[in-house]
């Protein structure tokens, strides 16, 4: 008999926080007027025949609210460190004071704080997708145990189950978002 079949919803849940981690992965590289070490985290610098990423050419400090610093321990590195920070995309320009680069965070205008909120909302709608898609995968188990010979009372169980995780999980993605989308509209 059927009686065994079980969904892994902590399997579901995991993947499901596996999205979320993500979401505040991208998050914390979206400048926000505020300097944080995690912006040049993206930036990789091509260091030893390899691409490399910049904190594990040198360490990496924010001093102030308004300032990165980057001691490159390779006196041969600055250069190329320099140059990646430069062609990153960040809108930033670094500044050389030895084998220390500064990186001085400018005030973001309006008009940048508004593409920097579309931003982050494509991010958090990527998130939701890649929990629904999660919900998806959890409920063909069902439909699966469903055809395996699950009674319906089981079959309702586990489909309740899902949808109460991943309707917590979107609501942890909006408030996210929403955290986010204050923060950078701070000025």
């Amino acid at each position: 008999m059927a009686e065994d079949i079980e969904i892994d919803i902590d399997d579901l849940e995991r993947r499901m926080k596996g999205a979320m981690e993500s979401l505040r992965h991208e998050f914390s590289s979206l400048r926000t007027g505020r300097a944080s070490a995690s912006m040049i985290d993206p930036v990789q610098v091509e260091a030893y025949g390899q691409m490399t990423p910049i904190n594990q050419l040198g360490t990496v400090n924010v001093p102030e609210p308004r300032m990165v610093t980057i001691n490159v321990w390779d006196k041969g590195m600055v250069g190329k460190v320099e140059k990646a920070l430069r062609e990153s995309g960040l809108g930033i320009n670094p500044q050389l004071n030895g084998t220390i680069i500064m990186l001085p965070i400018p005030e973001l205008n309006e008009e940048r704080r508004r593409e920097l909120t579309k931003v982050a909302a494509q991010y958090a709608e990527s998130a939701r997708v890649a929990i629904r898609n999660v919900r998806r995968d959890g409920m063909d188990q069902i439909k699966k145990g469903k055809a395996n010979g699950m009674p319906e009372d089981d079959q309702k169980f586990w489909e309740t189950a899902v949808q109460e995780l991943t309707d917590k999980m979107i609501a942890s993605v909006d408030q996210a978002l929403e955290g986010k989308q204050a923060e950078i509209m701070q000025v």
